[in-house]
């Protein structure tokens, strides 16, 4: 199967080589991989320089952003600007951050399950961290058919079916619930290893911490949801905080008449699947 994979780089001069050489050792090579430097000030341009020497399947592209390290927009913005580069022939496509390390059948691996699973629309690995012991410890903080936003390959016709990634927090949660409510599968599998190299969210600055709340408002979750999966999310991470910070988020969404992500169709599909859930964990 043929795919392209887009890369979004903001200063990863500590890690980019290491994540462009996994893609390079891939058993299944991608037919263009876009590296977006989105706004770099340090190294970052001249390592994307070399490698676009080293393989013609690289290609740089230059994108002029906020200097600030935000989850969704900006990321999803890069992302976006690399898609401009590319045409429709693909099976599959792929948003990738620049600090992983991929086992060199990954991509191989992602291609086997969308041709072996029909209805297939988003697939992806496992993300590992390494804690000080120097053991790397999976990372996975939502359900386990969750796939991590780092290693998202989504089929051509789920990506169109969705309308592409939306230009928002939350971008990485309302993919796949737009997924499902178009009909396609999500799968995750347990043997393909990704090393990440830069713990998740370090890089994010005190702005972000109420983005959460705004984009379960943005899905339509409403208040209740939105409460039940603060607290999850706040027991997880044992953070209190968390919590009324999502919570804060959500209210300062509502009082804004923030604008949703999905359709009031799509919003009672969501919610309804959610309950679903917390139904059944419940009950387990």
């Amino acid at each position: 199967m043929d795919y392209y994979v887009v890369i979004p780089i903001h200063n990863e001069e500590d890690f980019l080589q290491k994540t462009l050489d996994s893609v390079m050792e891939q058993t299944l090579a991608p037919k263009k991989v876009i590296l977006v430097n989105d706004n770099s000030t340090d190294n970052t341009e001249n390592i994307i320089n070399e490698y676009t020497l080293k393989s013609s399947v690289f290609k740089k592209i230059n994108s002029i952003s906020s200097a600030q390290h935000m989850p969704g927009s900006k990321v999803v913005n890069a992302f976006n600007k690399g898609l401009e580069q590319l045409d429709e022939n693909y099976n599959f496509i792929v948003k990738l951050d620049a600090d992983l390390i991929l086992p060199s059948n990954y991509f191989e691996t992602i291609s086997n399950h969308f041709k072996q699973k029909k209805n297939l629309g988003i697939c992806g690995g496992f993300i590992y961290e390494q804690k000080n012991n120097g053991k790397w410890v999976l990372n996975h903080p939502m359900d386990k058919d969750h796939i991590r936003g780092a290693i998202k390959a989504y089929s051509k016709d789920c990506f169109k079916a969705i309308g592409g990634l939306k230009n928002a927090m939350g971008w990485d949660t309302v993919d796949e619930l737009l997924a499902r409510y178009n009909g396609f599968t999500l799968h995750t599998d347990d043997e393909l290893k990704v090393k990440h190299l830069r713990p998740t969210g370090k890089a994010y600055n005190a702005k972000a911490k109420r983005l959460q709340g705004k984009a379960m408002y943005s899905m339509r979750y409403g208040f209740i949801i939105t409460t039940i999966a603060s607290l999850k999310m706040a027991l997880k991470n044992k953070s209190i905080k968390s919590f009324w910070n999502n919570m804060l988020g959500y209210i300062q969404a509502t009082r804004n008449n923030t604008a949703y992500l999905v359709t009031e169709e799509e919003g009672k599909f969501i919610k309804d699947l959610r309950w679903k859930n917390i139904k059944r964990k419940i009950k387990a």
